[in-house]
């Protein structure tokens, strides 16, 4: 009787067993991720961050001169914003209703309703705003520009430009941590910034060496841990107090996207080769790389659903590539008109 009532237990018990050890790193489910669906989206260009909100159930992808706005489970475009030239990134404030745009040909951000999707205003940035990051702790916007070195703050609730902070280097991704501290990679000079809300200055610099040309990045709020992405195929997990590099771990080549999954502690890197590299965070100190799933090539950017712990990589079909004469930079390659998709990951 004793035996039967403990097999019972068991069987009842087992899915959330196994669901505990993979989470605490034992073992994964990370194994099982794998190519789910595709959204097949066409058009001409390029493309360049994803954004996913997951309780709207939206996806935004930027297409060079628009924004389109995708249904997460049917793929179905719901929705565009126009007139974004050279649009990089958007961040949305749900709270206020609103979004923004990134828009580096214009040097511009454009302000847009989540309801409607209608253009409210647009703000002035510096030059080739890159990343855009709305930290609701100041409800402030952080528009960071590429080519003037420097990030404009505006007031998210009236659109007014509060400051242009030089930053000493080349700005890619950002994130903020909810507590009024803002952290963005130096591309061109390997450091991480902090950058305070409040008072709109950069608190610290911290160097990530030996990782380079620092690409994208995310953070574990509670564990105050940065998972930033560097081309030269390394991670580096960085202390978000102190700045202190705490572990590097191998990634695959061509990295432009982290994300993090606060409930499996996972952390994703998107890269360029046709891999997402998994890792997963087994303490604050302790961190494993689980796996490196196939993906396609040129998918180097990508969103997370927090809600299916689905990865949606955005990439296309390219040209062959010419072949550059010696001594000239190489030719990047060209995506063929018509084969842009997104690509849906799972397990």
């Amino acid at each position: 009787m004793i035996m039967n009532k403990i097999l019972a237990f068991l069987v009842l018990f087992s899915p959330c067993l196994f669901w505990t050890k993979a989470v605490m790193g034992e073992s994964s489910p990370t194994k099982h991720y794998h190519w789910v669906k595709k959204f097949v989206l066409g058009g001409e260009g390029g493309w360049d961050y994803l954004t996913l909100d997951s309780d709207a159930r939206r996806l935004y992808v930027t297409r060079g001169t628009s924004v389109k706005i995708l249904n997460v489970t049917t793929g179905a475009v719901i929705g565009e914003i126009p007139h974004t030239a050279g649009v990089h990134g958007v961040a949305l404030a749900p709270k206020l209703g609103r979004g923004f745009t990134s828009n580096g040909k214009s040097s511009s951000v454009s302000v847009f309703s989540l309801k409607t999707l209608r253009v409210l205003a647009g703000v002035r940035t510096q030059a080739n705003p890159d990343a855009i990051v709305y930290d609701p702790f100041s409800q402030k916007v952080f528009a960071f520009n590429g080519k003037s070195n420097s990030a404009t703050i505006f007031n998210a609730k009236n659109n007014r430009v509060l400051a242009n902070i030089p930053l000493g280097g080349k700005p890619e991704f950002a994130v903020a941590d909810g507590l009024g501290r803002i952290y963005v990679n130096i591309e061109d000079t390997n450091e991480v910034l902090t950058l305070d809300a409040k008072t709109l200055t950069v608190k610290t610099r911290s160097p990530l060496t030996p990782c380079t040309e620092p690409t994208g990045i995310a953070i574990d709020k509670h564990s105050q841990r940065l998972f930033i992405g560097c081309r030269n195929q390394m991670m580096a997990v960085v202390d978000a107090n102190s700045g202190q590099v705490k572990a590097t771990l191998p990634i695959g080549n061509g990295t432009d996207a982290i994300t993090f999954d606060p409930q499996t502690k996972l952390v994703f890197s998107s890269n360029g080769d046709g891999s997402l590299t998994v890792i997963h965070e087994d303490s604050p100190e302790k961190f494993h790389v689980v796996d490196n799933v196939p993906t396609q090539r040129g998918a180097r950017t990508m969103a997370l659903d927090l809600k299916t712990h689905k990865v949606y990589l955005a990439t296309a079909k390219f040209a062959p590539i010419p072949i550059a004469n010696p001594g000239q930079p190489s030719i990047r390659p060209k995506p063929i008109p018509g084969t842009f998709e997104i690509l849906v990951f799972g397990y």
